[in-house]
């Protein structure tokens, strides 16, 4: 245990640690992930004090992608029984933000399937973007692939933080998605901060990856210098080609947010999707192993958690939501 919390120590004044170090974190059994907790709190505290970021979602536009993610319940390539439905109002929207802020919620996220988004479609989140951002709501927006003036356009709304998932490390990407390759992803991410914007950008776990692909993956994250990472653990989604993947516990959900927290010191970790179903009894123990922000209320296609119980769990630990 010592070993590691003299790694984090270090890391905490700009130490960045080395291929055999990495190897070692990499290489500790699941059962003995306790042992990364001393560090990895330490990490989150030095960084990003005892505040717990909290921030919600709204699933703006519904399934019919065409993209191909094995794990995506929203894919028109997969048979799945979701709602399916273009892009809301504007005013629902809006709505629906003011709701969260109303419960404690900072930070409101527009999330819409697909691609892309046409320029009429960009146009309307652009409304509700402003609309929030004069509520005092801290707005995000998760639209696919955009144009460097789209996203400009969505900045001089009001936006200050642009959502783009990597899924994936690049070494298992090939196995997730055939329809697009993986530059395409670190490109939208490298536009978004050019253009000014704060960047949140993670992945899924529990598709098929090792802890190598976790590490190679948060080192992708670092090179990209991104601000947030949101950390999903897959909810196997009948239809999918995953729905019978069932390849986490607790212990490695644990883990993996250990790593990403030594890897990436610095940067929000927020637990967001399959955090109930996969860490179980162990759920608020995800502080511990270095998060320091959760994703509240309702997922893209599932039901979340309430806001209230939420910031009671946070509150019980000692923690104070920001």
């Amino acid at each position: 245990m010592q070993y590691f919390l003299d790694l984090a120590l270090k890391t905490a004044q700009g130490y960045i640690l080395t291929d055999a170090e990495q190897k070692t974190l990499l290489e500790l059994p699941y059962q003995e992930t306790y042992r990364l907790f001393p560090g990895a709190e330490l990490l989150r505290r030095n960084f990003c004090a005892d505040k717990i970021k909290i921030c919600a979602i709204t699933n703006a536009k519904s399934g019919r992608c065409s993209e191909d993610c094995a794990f995506c319940a929203q894919s028109a390539h997969h048979n799945t029984s979701i709602s399916r439905y273009p892009l809301k109002a504007p005013g629902q929207m809006s709505l629906e933000g003011r709701n969260m802020a109303s419960q404690g919620v900072t930070r409101f996220s527009l999330v819409t399937s697909g691609k892309g988004l046409e320029a009429e479609e960009v146009q309307q989140v652009c409304q509700v973007i402003r609309e929030l951002a004069s509520q005092g709501i801290s707005p995000c927006a998760s639209l696919g692939v955009l144009h460097k003036e789209q996203l400009q356009d969505l900045k001089d709304a009001g936006l200050n933080r642009y959502h783009h998932n990597l899924e994936t490390a690049p070494g298992f990407f090939p196995s997730i998605c055939t329809t697009h390759d993986y530059s395409q992803r670190t490109d939208t991410v490298r536009l978004a901060r050019n253009t000014g914007l704060s960047v949140c950008s993670g992945a899924v776990f529990g598709l098929g990856e090792s802890d190598v692909h976790v590490l190679e993956l948060a080192l992708v994250l670092k090179e990209l210098a991104v601000d947030a990472v949101p950390v999903n653990f897959l909810v196997p989604i009948p239809g999918t080609p995953l729905e019978n993947n069932d390849q986490l516990t607790p212990l490695r959900c644990l883990k993996i947010i250990c790593i990403l927290r030594y890897m990436l010191p610095r940067q929000e970790i927020i637990i967001c999707g399959g955090r109930l179903e996969n860490l179980g009894e162990l759920h608020p123990l995800v502080f511990m192993a270095g998060a320091s922000g959760l994703m509240t209320g309702n997922y893209l296609t599932r039901q979340g958690r309430g806001v209230a119980e939420d910031m009671q769990m946070i509150t019980d630990l000692g923690l104070e939501p920001a």
